[in-house]
């Protein structure tokens, strides 16, 4: 139904990376998640006044919740495809990660208060009646939910958005729930054992799980977190394809709301290369990560000596040196300044983040390499971590 939706409502639906694109898929998958919730919350609902099980009941709220959530869904990529403002020049796009902190927010309320009354029902039990109405809706509520959770999870995966996988999260942990209730209600009628309260402890828990889940997957972009692999290897397959760019490294990423990027680099160039012809390359590089990346991109040209035997062997020397001892660390930006009494060798290093040694360390043991290849040598390092 929503891929159908789609191709009659999403004009250029298959251009994911679109803001205006994302924003379509996302007020359509809001509305069918309203629609479909509020349906399932008067089918549980009777079926919870029916035969009188709190689980039931319980589970029929939280359809009315997740109806809510979808509004706030909704809303919330209305509002990340507004144009940016002079208040807002990087636009609204991280409105999309606050309203799946929302979403968040509203299943871990649900969940407490779940348990809660799923509590009181252990210690005051009531008999549960089963009727075929009760199952069938109930387990036409799991189908619609599977359905719910699939075609999030595809949408999730087809934007690139956490606020939907928390979306698709929160109805794949009502299948699991409803599913609980469902065989609760069974075992009642067959045993007669008074599992109902405890089956909606179940329940909570799972939907609290779930709530977890979904605030850390929103909650990371705000905070600000690395950005995917595949995009640092495309922007790094893209600047290396220049004949005249050496390197890359120091690229940051800020991330202003999905398809709002600006990256900063810098590219090391020929030091004896021509200034204006390089300023074009780097101009059109520029160009073109905003073209196929749609990021805004600032890179930084670094002159690097190529020509010299004296520094490129230093440079090998120093190579061998991290190699052997520490591969994982990287370094770059090598210059040599010579003086009539000491040389300085200057550099910097990456250090990954929670690396096994201390860059105390693995800078006194570069110091004292390098000043063991020549008493006058003496290395000036400053030390970088890893953004991507």
């Amino acid at each position: 139904m929503v891929s159908l939706l789609a191709k009659l409502f999403i004009k250029d639906r298959e251009d994911t990376s679109s803001p205006k694109v994302r924003q379509a898929y996302g007020i359509l998958c809001g509305s069918v998640g309203i629609a479909l919730n509020i349906l399932l919350f008067a089918g549980k609902f009777l079926a919870g006044l029916l035969s009188g099980s709190i689980a039931v009941t319980a589970d029929a709220f939280n359809n009315l919740s997740d109806a809510g959530s979808s509004l706030i869904t909704l809303v919330g990529f209305k509002m990340a495809g507004q144009k940016p403002d002079p208040h807002h020049p990087f636009g609204h796009g991280r409105i999309e990660y606050l309203s799946g902190l929302m979403v968040s927010v509203a299943i871990l309320i649900m969940a407490f208060e779940l348990v809660r009354s799923s509590a009181e029902k252990i210690l005051h039990p009531q008999p549960v009646d089963f009727s075929p109405l009760t199952l069938a809706i109930l387990s036409a509520s799991i189908a619609v939910k599977i359905y719910m959770a699939y075609y999030n999870r595809n949408i999730s995966r087809k934007i690139d958005s956490a606020a939907m996988k928390a979306t698709a999260t929160d109805s794949l942990s009502d299948t699991l729930a409803t599913t609980v209730v469902l065989i609760a209600m069974l075992i009642g009628h067959f045993t007669h054992l008074q599992v109902d309260g405890y089956c909606g402890v179940l329940v909570g828990l799972f939907i609290f799980y779930a709530g977890y889940g979904a605030a850390k997957d929103t909650i990371s972009p705000l905070l600000g977190q690395p950005p995917h692999p595949d995009f640092v290897r495309k922007v790094e397959e893209t600047v290396m394809s220049y004949d005249h760019v050496l390197g890359i490294h120091d690229m940051i990423v800020h991330d202003y709301g999905p398809g709002r990027v600006m990256l900063s680099l810098h590219a090391e160039v020929p030091a004896d290369g021509n200034l204006l012809i390089l300023h074009d390359m780097i101009d059109n590089i520029e160009h073109r990560l905003h073209s196929e990346l749609r990021c805004e991109a600032v890179i930084h040209m670094d002159p690097v000596v190529t020509d010299d035997a004296r520094t490129n062997h230093i440079r090998q020397k120093v190579s061998e040196l991290l190699t052997g001892n520490y591969p994982e660390v990287r370094f770059h930006d090598f210059r040599i300044v010579e003086g009539p009494t000491h040389t300085n060798i200057i550099f910097d290093v990456v250090i990954p983040y929670g690396y096994r040694c201390k860059e105390e360390e693995i800078t006194a043991f570069l110091q004292n390499g390098i000043h063991d290849m020549d008493n006058s040598y003496y290395a000036v390092i400053q030390v970088d971590k890893a953004y991507t």
